[in-house]
């Protein structure tokens, strides 16, 4: 596979390929069929002035803040909502030592019938002083990301589609630890990184009708198009969690990296980008809706993802099925608005559902911003061999393998908060 990218052009940003873009079928996994498009400029307010200086730049962030919010994941409700913060259980010596974990409830004093965010935190039980965290969600309930058989199992809705784990909705013993090595929690604490995480669907379950019983079910306003989506509601939990971090004495909470894969990737994508206090954000996988161009014809598309998962995004979204080139955004300016904070954006070749290739052009396109800043992006727009990390503040690879997260993607992680968040 020749992997250098013809065509790109950073100013700004109209990308060339052999054919154009015919009437769409199930997916397009053929370079040569993507078509041509025009990126909007992040740097360019919609009066049309070009933004020179970081001054500038701030009123433009707010600008593209509301540009997605409209168009894409809907407006996250600006109301206050009072937490109050549980530890149900405290556990000095798990890991067989290694850490400290705790059990900890966010209740809504102001929705009580709301069910709570369950959050497990590990510390490193050596640490010397608070210590940098990475906060993420997971797809099947804490007791999936460990073995330790005193995790209780979640009471959540849990989807069916996984066989024997998940048994009338709800999980069952044998999904304990399925999911382990996506957290490979040895690994991370030896590094001396806390973790953080909640199972999504104690924020909305994921599917449809998921909302009415979840934060969407309080708050926002369900009969607006730009209300918002699942994706928008994870995302808005994962600061939740954050809220929460920042009373906790054992964690550095200005050293706090949003971490997600997949569908969870969009909302730490979304998160990051509305919330400056994540020191930095790490995307695996983030595809459609996360990392990935939407007007890129390849893999995912904005149609495919709002038919299947017509609950993610706002109703505004949809409009744009088949007419992606008329959104006043692209994800790269999803991306932009992390800036100057450390970005990882990361694919895996077997997985081109996701778009590596977009994901890739996603963070090239955030360079600009960086570079406003004095910061150097990614500093390439070769697309790297595989297995070959490239990039400084923005950071980028695409490994072996397929839809996942591994050892490999987590070995490069630490690297990288190590060089630039610790």
């Amino acid at each position: 596979m020749n992997r250098i990218l013809l065509g790109v052009s950073i100013s700004f940003f109209t990308i060339r390929f052999a054919a154009g873009q015919a009437s769409e079928p199930t997916y397009n996994y053929d370079e040569a069929k993507v078509g041509t498009y025009t990126l909007p400029d992040p740097l360019r307010m919609t009066n049309g002035k070009k933004v020179t200086t970081k001054g500038e730049w701030a009123k433009r962030r707010t600008e593209l803040l509301q540009l997605f919010a409209d168009n894409v994941y809907g407006q996250t409700p600006n109301q206050s909502v009072r937490l109050r913060f549980q530890t149900t259980h405290t556990e000095p010596n798990a890991l067989g030592g290694k850490a400290i974990r705790k059990q900890v409830s966010i209740f809504f004093a102001d929705y009580p019938k709301l069910q709570p965010i369950d959050v497990v935190l590990y510390v490193p039980k050596a640490a010397k002083k608070p210590s940098p965290v990475f906060l993420g969600l997971n797809f099947c309930g804490n007791h999936c990301i460990t073995n330790e058989s005193d995790v209780p199992l979640s009471t959540r809705w849990m989807t069916n589609a996984i066989g024997e784990v998940s048994v009338n909705s709800r999980a069952t013993e044998k999904s304990r630890g399925m999911q382990a090595r996506r957290w490979p929690l040895d690994t991370i604490l030896a590094r001396g990184y806390a973790v953080a995480t909640a199972y999504y669907g104690d924020i909305e379950p994921d599917y449809p009708q998921g909302w009415q019983t979840g934060i969407r079910s309080v708050l926002g306003d369900t009969t607006k198009a730009t209300n918002w989506g699942a994706i928008g509601a994870w995302a808005w939990g994962m600061s939740r969690m954050l809220d929460y971090l920042q009373t906790e004495p054992g964690i550095d909470s200005k050293r706090v990296i949003a971490f997600g894969h997949s569908r969870i990737g969009k909302a730490a994508a979304w998160a990051g980008a509305q919330d400056e206090r994540f020191a930095a954000v790490v995307l695996n996988e983030s595809g459609e809706g996360g990392a990935a161009l939407a007007r890129r014809w390849y893999g995912e598309t904005v149609e495919r993802i709002n038919t299947s998962f017509p609950h993610w995004f706002c109703k505004q979204y949809k409009s744009y099925n088949k007419r992606v080139a008329e959104l006043p955004i692209d994800q790269h300016e999803l991306l932009a608005l992390i800036a100057p904070r450390p970005l990882y954006v990361a694919s895996a070749d077997g997985d081109q559902w996701s778009d590596p290739k977009g994901e890739f052009l996603g963070a090239v396109g955030a360079e600009p911003i960086y570079r406003l800043y004095g910061k150097t992006g990614l500093g390439t727009t070769t697309f790297p061999a595989i297995d070959q990390p490239v990039g400084q503040t923005v950071r980028y690879h695409d490994r072996t393998g397929k839809h996942d997260v591994t050892n490999y993607d987590w070995e490069q992680y630490l690297r990288f908060a190590d060089e630039l968040v610790r």
